[in-house]
């Protein structure tokens, strides 16, 4: 059975000579990782530039740029100063290689020949630790975004919105009457034609006779009728001039207020019956003899 490798994290190889790259791809090939060479110095910085690595083995001594300086290059950037560096280097070198390599800002130091087993077991470390950073910042995001979605500003009173078919349910239909309601129903034209004698409304063109005891008037203007002229009040025989002038005086206070919304024949009509209550007024005032 092949073991796919992984491409998620990738391990970065420096070396000048083939053969060491060649010992070191046999030793990290258990960890099915991506493995990437590089012969110098300067081509393990173009790689790291083009790629992100979870870490990188590089050999101390290598003509032109020496691992040393590699690793302090390393580090200077701000796209590769993260990433852990172990040095390798033969027995018969200064014991001074490892504190320098400290110093330019390597995790590990590991002396030739080494055993295979702790140098994978080192570098497996570096990558579970890049796994669970990657992780990390997958979550930091994801929770970023679901803030940023809960944080956005509704508007004030607006209703959320029904969710996909959910059915419409009407509103009630409900009656207001003048007194609770500013503004009254405004009959149409075709009703008010159907009001007047010999009028053309819609049942007069289509010839339909009227039954016996039913009103031809429609049941909109009669409501309209209702709001719009209120019947006076049966008044007692034995009542008053003062009590007759009041109930005049608020019938023509709704008239009025009944008049500010009306339009066409109907603002007509109401006109007229402020005008008989006014003249009825009158009559009062002068049977009084003021």
């Amino acid at each position: 059975m092949t073991t796919t490798p992984d491409t998620s994290s990738s391990i970065l190889i420096v070396d000048d000579m083939e053969e060491n790259l060649v010992a070191l791809e046999a030793v990290l090939g258990s960890l099915t990782q991506k493995v990437v060479r590089a012969r110098s110095g300067e081509e393990a910085l173009k790689a790291m530039l083009r790629e992100e690595f979870a870490v990188v083995l590089i050999d101390v001594l290598m003509p032109g740029m020496n691992g040393f300086e590699t690793a302090a290059n390393i580090k200077g950037l701000d796209q590769t100063k993260d990433v852990p560096i172990i040095l390798l280097t033969g027995a018969s070198v200064d014991p001074n290689y490892a504190y320098r390599g400290y110093t330019v800002g390597a995790a590990d130091f590991l002396i030739k020949p080494f055993d295979p087993w702790l140098l994978r077991t080192k570098v497996n470390v570096f990558l579970d630790l890049h796994r669970k950073n990657r992780q990390l910042a997958a979550q930091a995001e994801q929770l970023k975004r679901l803030l940023t979605s809960d944080e956005q500003p509704r508007g004030e009173g607006t209703p959320a919105a029904p969710p996909p078919g959910a059915a419409h349910t009407p509103l009630p239909a409900t009656t207001v009457s003048a007194s609770a309601a500013p503004h009254p129903p405004v009959a149409t034209e075709g009703a008010r034609e159907a009001e007047e004698p010999g009028g053309s409304g819609a049942a007069g063109e289509a010839g339909e006779a009227v039954a016996p005891g039913q009103s031809a008037v429609p049941p909109e203007s009669q409501e309209f009728r209702a709001h719009s002229e209120p019947a006076p009040p049966p008044v007692s025989p034995g009542a008053g001039d003062a009590s007759r002038l009041a109930e005049i005086a608020g019938q023509l206070a709704e008239v009025e207020l009944l008049l500010r919304d009306a339009q066409g024949t109907d603002k007509a009509r109401l006109a007229d019956r402020i005008a008989e209550l006014e003249q009825a007024v009158g009559r009062l005032l002068v049977s009084r003899g003021t």
